[in-house]
C-alpha cells in the first residue's frame, strides 16, 4: 500500500480535517500522480453533509485533479513519469456494456466507480478523491493535460468544464443558435465560455443585476435580469437552448417559455427536490426538458484539447486547503468568482 494524507470528513456532521490513509499499489496498467491542483466542486458539498444520501465515511472528496506522474504500471502505454495527468468524476467502469463501449462511460450500465464516495469496480473498495497528495488510477481514466494550460485552471475543467461542454456538443450548440445560461457560477460561466467559443449567441439569465459587467468579460452577448418582470416577459420566445446550471429549486416551466418552438432545456444542475413541470409547458412548441452529466473518456480529452487550442480555462480562485471549511460557507453564499481550487502543496 501507498501511505499518503488529505482532508476528509469523518461523518456528515463533522468538518473537514487532515487524515491519513492509503492508496493501493501501482498496478500494471495504473498510473500514479501527485496532485497539484485540486477544483472544489459543489457536489462535494452535498456528499460530505449526505445531503443526496447514500455517503461513505470517512470520505476525501474531490474529482476536479491534476498534477504529475510519479509512477506507471509495467503494462502502462499512455504516461510515463513526469507527465502531466489529470482525473475527473470517474475511476473506473465496467468497460463492457454498450454504453462504455461508445466512450460514454458516465452512463456505464453495470456502474462506474465514481472517483470519491464509491466502490471500486469490486464493489468492497471505497474510493477516496482528489483532497490528497497522491492518487492512483487505471490509465483508461487518467487525461493528458496539454502543456499550454494553467494547471490550477485547468483544474475545474475535469467537472465544471466537461458537464457544460457535453451537452452543448451533444445538441450542436453553435452558429446561427440562441443559446441562454441559466445561472452565472461554477458551471455556469463554463457554459459562457464554451456557448461563445461554439459561436451561439449566448445570454446570460440571473437573478442577480450585479453579475452583469462579469457576464460580458465572459464574452455573454446580452444578459437578463430574471426577476424583472419586464426584461423575462421580453425574452419569451428567444432561445433555441437553454443551459439551466442552478442547483437550487426554481419553477422549470416559467423558463420554458423563454424558448422557441423545438427548443430545448438542458439541466445541468442538480436541485435538492423533485420540480413539477406541466405538459402544456413542453406541448406549446413542442419543447423539451433534457438532462446532461459529465462526459465520457474520449469526449473529456476531447474538451481539454479543445481548450488548449482555444486558450479556454475557468476563472479560479485558489486557496490553502486549511481553508475548506470557510471556502464552503462561501461558495454557498456565491462568494467566489468562480470557482475554488486547492494549493496541494499547503496539505
Amino acid at each position: 500500500m501507498i501511505p499518503t494524507k488529505g482532508y476528509a470528513a469523518q461523518t456528515k456532521e463533522t468538518p473537514l480535517a487532515p487524515w491519513n490513509f492509503n492508496r493501493r499499489e501501482v498496478g500494471p496498467y495504473d498510473v500514479q500522480f501527485d496532485i497539484d491542483f485540486c477544483g472544489v466542486c459543489h457536489s462535494d458539498l452535498h456528499q460530505i453533509r449526505d445531503e443526496w444520501g447514500g455517503s461513505i465515511f470517512p470520505m476525501v472528496p474531490g474529482h476536479e485533479i491534476v498534477g504529475r506522474v510519479v509512477a506507471v504500471g509495467n503494462q502502462v502505454k499512455k504516461f510515463r513519469k513526469g507527465d502531466l495527468a489529470a482525473t475527473g468524476c470517474l475511476v473506473d467502469s465496467c468497460r463492457t456494456c454498450e454504453n462504455c463501449k461508445r466512450g460514454l462511460e458516465q452512463y456505464c450500465l453495470v456502474g462506474g466507480s465514481q472517483t470519491y464516495n464509491g466502490y471500486e469496480q469490486d464493489r468492497k473498495t471505497p474510493t477516496y478523491g482528489g483532497y490528497s497528495k497522491t492518487i492512483v488510477v487505471h490509465e483508461d481514466f487518467v487525461l493528458r493535460v496539454p502543456a499550454s494550460l494553467d494547471l490550477a485552471a485547468t483544474a475545474p475543467l475535469l467537472c465544471a468544464g466537461i458537464t457544460t461542454y457535453s451537452p452543448l456538443r451533444h445538441w450542436k450548440v453553435g452558429k446561427g443558435h440562441k443559446l441562454a445560461v441559466l445561472g452565472l457560477g461554477g458551471l455556469g460561466h463554463m457554459g459562457v465560455k464554451f456557448g461563445v467559443a461554439f459561436g451561439a449567441e449566448v445570454t446570460v439569465l440571473s437573478t442577480s443585476p450585479s453579475k452583469e459587467a462579469d457576464a460580458k468579460k465572459l464574452g455573454a452577448h446580452k444578459f437578463v435580469v430574471t426577476k424583472d418582470p419586464a426584461q423575462f416577459k421580453a425574452a419569451r420566445g428567444s432561445f433555441d437552448f437553454i443551459l439551466d446550471t442552478v442547483s437550487a429549486e426554481h419553477d422549470y416551466n416559467q423558463y420554458l417559455k423563454l424558448l422557441k418552438t423545438d427548443g430545448v432545456h438542458i439541466c445541468v444542475g442538480a436541485p435538492p427536490t423533485p420540480s413539477a413541470v406541466s405538459a402544456f409547458a413542453l406541448m406549446g412548441g413542442r419543447k423539451s426538458i433534457a438532462g446532461s452529466g459529465i462526459g465520457g473518456l474520449p469526449e473529456t480529452q476531447e474538451m481539454l484539447d479543445f481548450c488548449a487550442a482555444h486558450n479556454i480555462v475557468s476563472d479560479i480562485e485558489m486557496i490553502d486547503i486549511k481553508n475548506i471549511n470557510s471556502a464552503y460557507e462561501r461558495m454557498l453564499k456565491g462568494d467566489v468568482r468562480y470557482r475554488f481550487v486547492i494549493d496541494m502543496a499547503t496539505l
